[in-house]
This record gives C-alpha cells, sequence and structure tokens, in this order.
C-alpha cells in the first residue's frame, strides 16, 4: 500500500486525499462488512418460526430474539462511538468482529443442550458486535468520498447486506425446516459454527491489511480561530434522525419478524418452507431495489427519494392489513421494495455535516436500530390476539415518522434554498490561509506587482 496509508492513523486523510487504488481498496474491504451481518440478520428472522416448533413458544416469545438483537444496539451503539472516536475505526472493526464470533460460536452448547435462554443470549453479543461494525462502516462509507454521493455510495454497500440477508433464509429453508431438521437445532450449530468461522477470518484480514483512517472534510478544514460546529446536543438534524431510524428499523424489522408467518396464514396452501422460500425473494426484491436506488440517488435529491418512498411504505403496510389471499402477498413484495433506501438515506442525511461529531453522530444514528427491539413484540402480540395480517398496522406507524422527517428535510432544505429535485454538490469549507499567509500574500504580490512596473520602465528606456 501507499505509504499515505501506514501514516493514517497518525494523520487523517478526508476521502478526496485518496488516491483511486487506495479508495477502490478501503471501499471494498469495508464493504465485505456489509455482508457479514446481512447474513446473521437474514437467519434470525427464519429462526423466529423454527423455534417456535421446537420450543413451543407463541410468536411473541419468539420475537424475544429480535429484543436481544436489536436492544444490544440500543446498549453498545453509544459505546461503539466513543470506542472509535478515541482509537479509530479499525479498533472498532476488530472489537465487532471478536464480538461477533464469540456470540456464532456459543450457538453450539446452546443448540446442544436445546436451551432457548442460551441463543437469546448469544444472539445478544452478536448484535453488540454488529452494533460496533455497523457504526464502524456506515460512518466510513459516508465519509469516503464527497457528501454528495454519501446516500448513494452507502446504498450500494448495503446492497451486499440484502444479498446475504436472502441467502440466509434460503439456507433456513433447505435445512431447517426439511424432514427431520424441522424438529431438530443441529442445523443451526453448524451454520453458526461457519458464522463464527467468517469472522475470524474477517478479522485476520483487516489485522494485516492498511486501512487508512479517513476523517469528514470538514473536519480537517477547520482552521485555528475558525468557529467550530454547533455543540452535539444542538444538531437536530442527527437526533431527530436517530427518531426516524429508530421507527423505521423498528417497522422494517417488524415487517420481517413475522413474514413467514403471514404467508402461511393467507389461505392459498404454503408450507413453512415454501413461505421461507418467498421470503427469500422478498429480500431478494429488497436487495434489487438497493441497487435501483444507486443509480436513481446520483441524480435525485436524498431527502426527496426518501420522501417519496416513505409514502409508498405507508401505503403498502395498510394494504397488507387488509389484502387477502395472494393480494397480500403481492403487496408484501412491494413493501420490501420501498423500503430499500431507507436506512441508508436516514443514515447519510442524519450524519451529514456532522464534522468532529461524526463519529458520535454515527453511533446515534446506528443506536436506532434498536427500534427492532421492541416493534416485532408489540407486533407479535396483536398477530396472536387478532390476526397476523392486522398486525402489520403497527410498522404503518414507523413508516408515518420515518416519512415525517423526510418531508421536514425536504421543506427545509426548500426554505433555506429553494426546492431541490436533482442531488447536487453543497459547498464544503475548504482550506484557507491563515491571517499571516495572507497577509505575506498580498505583500508577494505587491512586490511582483512593483517588480512588473520596474521592468516596463526599462524595456521602455531600452526602446527609446
Amino acid at each position: 500500500m501507499p505509504e499515505a496509508a501506514t501514516s493514517a492513523a497518525a494523520s487523517p486523510l478526508t476521502g478526496s486525499q485518496l488516491g483511486r487504488g487506495q479508495w477502490a481498496f478501503a471501499f471494498a474491504l469495508v464493504t465485505s462488512l456489509f455482508f457479514t451481518w446481512g447474513f446473521a440478520y437474514g437467519l434470525l428472522d427464519v429462526l423466529n418460526a423454527h423455534f417456535q416448533v421446537i420450543f413451543k413458544i407463541d410468536k411473541t416469545q419468539s420475537t424475544l430474539l429480535q429484543l436481544a438483537y436489536f436492544g444490544a444496539y440500543v446498549v453498545f451503539s453509544p459505546v461503539a462511538g466513543i470506542f472509535m472516536r478515541k482509537r479509530g475505526y479499525k479498533a472498532g472493526i476488530h472489537l465487532g468482529l471478536t464480538l461477533y464470533s464469540l456470540g456464532a460460536v456459543f450457538f453450539w452448547p446452546s443448540a446442544k443442550f436445546a436451551k432457548y435462554g442460551g441463543f437469546v443470549g448469544c444472539t445478544f453479543v452478536i448484535g453488540c458486535g454488529l452494533a460496533t461494525l455497523e457504526v464502524a462502516a456506515n460512518s466510513y462509507i459516508a465519509v469516503l468520498g464527497t457528501p454528495q454521493y454519501a446516500a448513494a455510495r452507502l446504498n450500494f454497500s448495503q446492497g451486499f447486506q440484502g444479498v446475504a440477508s436472502f441467502a440466509g433464509p434460503l439456507i433456513a429453508s433447505r435445512w431447517f425446516f426439511l424432514g427431520a431438521n424441522a424438529t431438530g437445532l443441529a442445523t443451526v450449530q453448524w451454520v453458526y459454527l461457519a458464522v463464527a468461522g467468517l469472522g475470524v477470518v474477517l478479522n485476520i484480514l483487516f489485522y494485516f491489511c492498511n486501512l487508512p483512517e479517513i476523517e469528514e472534510e470538514a473536519t480537517l478544514y477547520q482552521l485555528p480561530g475558525e468557529v467550530e460546529v454547533e455543540p452535539f446536543r444542538k444538531q437536530y438534524r442527527c437526533i431527530f434522525g436517530y427518531v426516524a431510524q429508530t421507527a423505521y428499523v423498528g417497522a422494517q424489522v417488524g415487517v420481517a419478524s413475522l413474514a413467514v408467518n403471514f404467508m402461511v396464514e393467507q389461505g392459498i396452501g404454503l408450507s413453512s418452507s415454501r413461505a421461507s422460500q418467498l421470503f427469500s425473494f422478498c429480500q431478494m426484491t429488497f436487495t434489487a431495489g438497493r441497487f435501483i436506488g444507486v443509480f436513481i440517488l446520483n441524480f435525485v435529491d436524498p431527502a426527496l427519494l426518501l420522501s417519496i418512498y416513505g409514502f409508498a411504505c405507508c401505503t403498502f403496510s395498510v394494504a397488507i392489513a387488509f389484502a387477502t389471499g395472494q393480494a397480500g402477498v403481492g403487496c408484501l413484495f412491494g413493501l420490501f421494495f420501498f423500503e430499500s433506501i431507507c436506512y441508508p438515506c436516514i443514515f447519510t442525511l442524519g450524519t451529514k455535516n456532522l464534522g468532529v461529531h461524526t463519529k458520535q453522530g454515527s453511533g446515534l444514528i446506528v443506536m436506532g436500530v434498536g427500534g427492532g427491539a421492541w416493534y416485532p413484540p408489540a407486533q407479535a402480540s396483536v398477530a396472536d390476539r387478532v390476526s397476523t395480517r392486522r398486525s402489520y398496522l403497527v410498522p404503518f406507524s414507523g413508516y408515518v415518522a420515518m416519512t415525517i422527517y423526510a418531508v421536514g428535510l425536504v421543506v427545509d432544505q426548500s426554505l433555506k434554498e429553494g426546492f431541490r429535485l436533482r442531488n447536487r454538490e453543497e459547498s464544503v469549507n475548504q482550506p484557507r490561509p491563515s491571517t499571516e499567509e495572507e497577509g505575506k500574500s498580498e505583500e508577494q504580490q505587491s512586490d511582483n506587482d512593483e517588480k512588473k512596473e520596474l521592468e516596463g520602465s526599462v524595456e521602455e528606456v531600452k526602446s527609446n
């Protein structure tokens, strides 16, 4: 790697200061992390339905897995943000991968002794690891280039999370629900042992790789004596972004956690195995939506596009609650498509122009993933008492909150700069010479002018 990468810890860079090779290497390496937690998340939703059979528990009890997984984000995301502010992105990635691997390894004894509480505890440890990775990877990708295309970059990277998310249900439909595996836990042991191995391999790769420590442009361009950015408590765009992220992720997780149950109960002859396969197709739709979103976000303002997608999510969640048969399943696919860009757009909009608060703000927005801890139990409770179909009115409230945030940003931008349809580059503070340097520059320019006048006089005398 170039010399700049080896000295990154001592001298942070901005994305625009990296060479093309350095940039591509850093982007590819960090993007690999998105696959890691996408795979774990994809398995989680299917395990819900599997554990209902194995442990004879209802839908509400099965969502303890979601409570542990997403509750870990609430507990550990702020810790991860503080840790990385002091130690840097690479140290945070090592911490996250270590916790991720440890949690996955302990799925083995939990399955061996068939202890549901053990699965819940292991899921919490995995969640702490993934919360750390998400704070690191999301914020790193967001500042690894110009703010104009931050949402497009993050959507592209998170597209690989979507690829892993549908790989999980496909594996589950093949091994968790068929034959003797439908009532056993042996395959769960081996799958999570492989997950732990993936975490160890990635940890080793990151140890031997030079990962430039990137800072946001505004952080490095600030000059001594210049007015600093507002205190973090006044970063309202970020704080309200946390609220929107909490509501959105809660809604998304609630939708996915009961998707298999919903499709089985639609009365169109779907088995659990077939419903799990369809769920993986929903995740494929979600992933395709992410990559399509990358293209759209190159041209359309992220806040405006998030508003449009937010309205679509609200519409489809209500439609699922009242549609029957195949129409309900079709609406579910539509909802997954329009969810695709929401998380990355909320993250990049909420952490935009935070300067020195970037890592702290990233920790707060990622903490919003904790919304997945309380929406699924609320939705499952409605599913147990009323019906799974009607329970999809619960995530509707989350999409409404997200849409209000997006529309608010559009209105705020319109009042300050006029209505914005296209995604355009915003001014970034560029390095300016200090007052002393400006004085020297003016003196030098004056000397040059005098010199030119003298040279002109000499030439005139010669010509005469």
